[in-house]
């Protein structure tokens, strides 16, 4: 090897095709760009969506029901899941929200809400959001504390 038959690797440089740069290129007169017609023309854009004037999609399809925008999503705890990390040790007798963000059974920015499935047997002070009744029961059943926040 010496410097006389240097190259690049091969597929590494690549010699773009040079458009609308007159007749002898080959690619001068329309510029591959056909003739006439919206998307001959310079400056052109097309609306996301757009069909070439057909009905799009998003309008053909049938709209119903409602989103109601103040409602409130809930991150769902059930009792036997506190049970399970109660006897793992990864909770002790105060459940708070900065406990079950630390165990990640719930997000800093969640709204929490104790369910009622499962048993629960520890004696728990549980803070949340809110609590289904037979969860508050349940707690209350085990000698612990609902704190609704």
């Amino acid at each position: 090897m010496s410097l006389s038959n240097l190259q690049p690797a091969s597929g590494s440089v690549k010699k773009g095709k040079r458009i609308a740069r007159g007749e002898g290129s080959g690619k001068g007169g329309t510029a591959t760009r056909g003739h006439n017609g919206q998307k001959s023309r310079s400056g052109y854009s097309r609306k996301i969506g757009f069909e070439g004037g057909q009905m799009p999609l998003q309008r053909r399809v049938p709209k119903f029901g409602f989103t109601n925008i103040n409602r409130k999503e809930y991150q769902g705890i059930n009792l036997d899941k506190l049970q399970e990390f109660f006897d793992a040790g990864k909770i002790n007798e105060t459940v708070d929200l900065t406990a079950l963000i630390t165990t990640r059974l719930a997000g800093k920015n969640d709204l929490v809400k104790i369910l009622g499935r499962g048993e629960l047997k520890a004696k728990l002070n549980v803070s949340a959001h809110k609590f289904t009744a037979s969860a508050k029961a349940a707690i209350e059943a085990a000698g612990g504390q609902a704190v609704t926040l």
